[in-house]
């Protein structure tokens, strides 16, 4: 048992601790984490001011403390300041998805503004150092060892420390589903240790997916109380009426508990999902989809810009990559293919030949051995694939070209995986809401399992990045994108 850390231990739901302590454990990680991250911020911030202003203070020794000293403590606090105002630390989004990430760039920004008008009241001529020096490296700083600190906390997740208690609440076929997704992704810091259904019952009697039922859906918050669970998960069931969802929250109220319900309706997430009261009714808002505007004109540029940089970067690895290739096996370096972009649209793939020449021709002799999922043709052991392609593959190397699609603007950077003309021709009127975006060199797919990920899942996927496109999300699968590539799992 670890003592005095940043963590403590976690029980299984088997080993079950006295009444009130699984809350304790969780809310003592919680706020020593918190406290970490509020620590890591602070030095962070007042290292790079320091050391901008110590550097160029140094040549106006004589009015450091008047030009330079204000400055830098003003800088600091102020950046302070819009991380506490933005909640920027707040618990529940410290290692969870994009919206840590997205909380801390706002804080930044609020920063940048502030600043940048103070120093137009001020009159004062250093004001731009601060601005276009400081708080981006003070961002650099900040996001690396926000992102460090959050590897860490992944890793002790999926060692079961760090984790949120939950007990689900609704039918044992959602609750069976909530439960494998958190064991699927132990990350994201939920494990179920106690399920609440209609009848107290689960498909095994007494538990359910080896997680007790402890009682009925009229009991939570009594559980909740007695044992401390950190979320309640309430799932769709037919007991969960409006009024029984609002006495279970009333109930909750003054416990440490988090109520989260699952939407029974669509599967959207992220900047569309808005909460309004109208008429006194909270109601679930959507926004509609964007495909067209500002931030879609920001991402084109983007695109343009990631891939130039990225081909100057790549290019002795690509040139060395294609004389590998020609060495290899006969045919050339490259290999075209038709694919469907935006609306349908087709055009032509670049990507380095992976297969022997003639290997499209013999497609038709292996399809018996298909091992894709859905209307994918996939073969782990796939005999045309050649000794140098097979390394290509599995660290995505064969899709470099690609780039020059993205500089074009056939591709993005991030988005759906480009079909073939063939699969295109099968798509329902759901799957072709991926032609509403333009295909990515990477994307949710790709982070997510590639190769693996039953075609269902991938589907889902491609359109849950339809839906609830943003830039963070990009940012975000652009970064995860390059551990995926090394570990290399789901490429062949």
């Amino acid at each position: 048992m670890r003592q005095g850390g940043l963590v403590g231990p976690f029980p299984s739901a088997r080993g079950r601790l006295a009444n009130g302590e699984f809350g304790q454990l969780a809310h003592d990680w919680e706020q020593r984490y918190r406290r970490t991250v509020i620590t890591s911020d602070t030095v962070a911030t007042a290292l790079v001011v320091a050391s901008i202003g110590n550097f160029f203070g140094a040549r106006d020794a004589a009015n450091w403390h008047e030009k330079w000293g204000i400055l830098a403590f003003g800088t600091e606090l102020l950046v302070l300041a819009a991380l506490a105002l933005s909640r920027a630390w707040a618990p529940a989004v410290l290692g969870q998805g994009a919206e840590e990430f997205r909380r801390l760039g706002r804080s930044l920004f609020t920063a940048t503004v502030v600043l940048a008008l103070g120093g137009i009241a001020l009159t004062s001529r250093n004001i731009k150092l601060w601005i276009f020096v400081a708080i981006p490296a003070i961002a650099l700083v900040t996001m690396t060892t926000r992102y460090v600190l959050r590897l860490w906390l992944h890793k002790q997740r999926k060692d079961g420390w760090c984790l949120r208690p939950v007990l689900a609440a609704g039918s044992p076929e959602t609750v069976r589903d909530l439960i494998s997704r958190t064991r699927k992704f132990p990350h994201l810091g939920w494990r179920v240790e106690a399920v609440c259904t209609t009848d107290g019952l689960g498909s095994d009697g007494a538990d359910l997916d080896g997680v007790p039922v402890v009682g009925q859906l009229a009991d939570v918050a009594s559980h909740v109380r007695r044992d401390g669970y950190r979320v309640v998960a309430v799932t769709p069931d037919p007991h969960w009426s409006p009024d029984r969802l609002q006495r279970l929250a009333w109930n909750l109220e003054g416990s440490d508990a988090e109520m989260v319900v699952a939407p029974v309706l669509m599967e959207v997430a992220g900047p569309r999902l808005h909460v309004d009261a109208v008429l006194g009714i909270p109601l679930l808002r959507v926004s509609m989809p964007t495909f067209t505007g500002g931030r879609r004109a920001i991402k084109g540029v983007v695109d343009r810009l990631g891939a130039a940089v990225l081909l100057v970067l790549f290019a002795p690895l690509m040139v060395l990559v294609g004389l590998l290739v020609l060495a290899d096996s006969r045919g050339g370096a490259l290999y075209r293919q038709r694919r469907v972009g935006k609306d349908g649209r087709e055009f032509t793939i670049f990507k380095f030949r992976t297969m022997v020449a003639g290997a499209h021709g013999a497609r038709a002799q292996l399809a018996d051995r298909n091992e894709g999922a859905g209307l994918l043709f996939k073969l782990r052991r796939d005999p045309r694939v050649t000794r140098v392609g097979a390394v290509l593959r599995r660290y995505s190397l064969d899709e470099l070209p690609q780039l020059f699609n993205v500089l074009t603007g056939s591709m993005s950077l991030v988005g759906p995986r480009p079909p073939l003309p063939e699969e295109s021709a099968a798509y329902g009127p759901d799957i072709r809401r991926r032609l509403l975006v333009k295909p990515g060199l990477t994307g949710l797919w790709q982070i997510s399992g590639r190769s693996d990920l039953p075609w269902e899942e991938a589907v889902r996927l491609d359109l849950r990045y339809v839906e609830d496109w943003s830039l963070a999300l990009d940012t975000v699968i652009l970064w995860k994108t390059l551990r995926a590539v090394l570990h290399g799992q789901g490429a062949y």
